[in-house]
């Protein structure tokens, strides 16, 4: 029996952000022969090394991709080309412009506050949550729902282990959110120093909606990322058959690899406040709620339908004028150009 390890590297399509690195590497690491797993956004590759024995290279594809599928990715020998459907922007930006509309709309009745503001409103910070919640951003929480479910359908405790999960999330996005406000609040953050960050919040969200549109392969290398040994802990911690694991599982997701969450929790640290921390981070957590429910009962994903790519232009676009008016309104705050949106 031939145990010397062999290593293989193959092309990996579907990488969007880096949560896609950390997702792939632990959908793979757990196929027999398998040691090691290393994917790259950069190259979009992923490097096996392991004991494959006797089978063939295409045998060794087929298993991967019977894994990896499932979460929307696919392996080969071939080097992904990258296509632009421009056709699907006929569709996007009509919808982009309704979107933005009935925002206007709704903040002139006061449900929501953008413009005119330099602040994230509550209304916001939710709506952004369901952005993110749908976005490719969240796969690696979809993942984590998935693995903690299996985990526990084993055991056969399917609804228990979701409902404490979900509660965990939204209690520790409260409670860390409202931390990171009052860390703030020691720092006194002047005009120059809310200026700054408003202009950080709008870069990350300006990349995030740009990545979005799929138009700029070399974009997603622009997006920000926490350390990505906090995001392998949370997966090990997924696979721990414990009672406190959903729990574990929902608090670790604050700090997981997304832009979204990240825009929010610097945000978060320019309020100064741990109530308005709290609540904007809650807001946040209460917008990604839906999708992230009927994924944990269902097999809901946004990825699989065959008009993804209309739904992503248009979450794009919309995060672009997220972005932009965040930017517009931190400029306005210091005084650098007059109030542009005063409807």
């Amino acid at each position: 029996m031939n145990t010397e390890k062999q290593k293989y590297t193959f092309n990996l399509h579907g990488m969007h952000c880096h949560s896609c690195v950390i997702l792939t590497e632990d959908a793979v690491k757990d196929i027999p022969g398998v040691t090691s797993a290393k994917s790259s956004l950069k190259h979009r590759t992923i490097e096996l090394c392991g004991d494959f024995q006797n089978k063939s290279q295409e045998n060794i594809i087929q298993s991967l991709n019977t894994e990896l599928e499932k979460h929307g990715y696919k392996v080969s020998t071939e080097k992904a080309k990258h296509f632009v459907k421009w056709s699907e922007f006929k569709i996007a930006i009509p919808i982009t412009i309704a979107f933005a509309l009935l925002y206007v709309f709704l903040q002139k009745i006061g449900l929501v506050n953008l413009v005119n503001s330099s602040t994230v409103s509550y209304g916001t910070a939710f709506v952004i949550g369901i952005i993110a919640s749908l976005s490719t951003c969240m796969a690696v929480v979809g993942g984590l729902v998935l693995s903690m479910s299996a985990s526990f359908a084993k055991e056969g405790d399917k609804v228990r282990p979701q409902v404490m999960f979900h509660v965990g999330r939204l209690v520790s996005f409260f409670i860390l959110g409202g931390v990171i406000g009052a860390i703030g609040s020691a720092f006194a953050l002047g005009t120059i120093g809310t200026f700054t960050l408003g202009i950080i919040i709008g870069l990350v969200m300006l990349i995030l909606g740009i990545n979005l549109l799929d138009i700029f392969p070399w974009a997603k290398k622009l997006q920000p990322s926490l350390p990505k040994g906090l995001a392998k802990h949370a997966f090990n911690t997924s696979k721990l058959n414990h009672t406190l694991t959903p729990i574990l599982v929902g608090i670790a997701t604050f700090f997981l690899p997304c832009g979204f969450t990240q825009s929010m929790q610097v945000y978060t640290l320019s309020t100064g406040s741990f109530i308005t921390g709290a609540m904007t981070m809650l807001s946040f957590a209460l917008g990604t709620l839906p999708v992230l429910a009927l994924l944990s009962f269902s097999s809901f994903g946004i990825q699989k339908s065959s008009k993804s790519g209309i739904f992503f232009k248009s979450a794009g676009l919309v995060v672009i004028l997220f972005a932009l008016f965040n930017i517009i309104n931190s400029l306005v705050v210091i005084g650098a150009i007059p109030p542009v949106f005063n409807f």
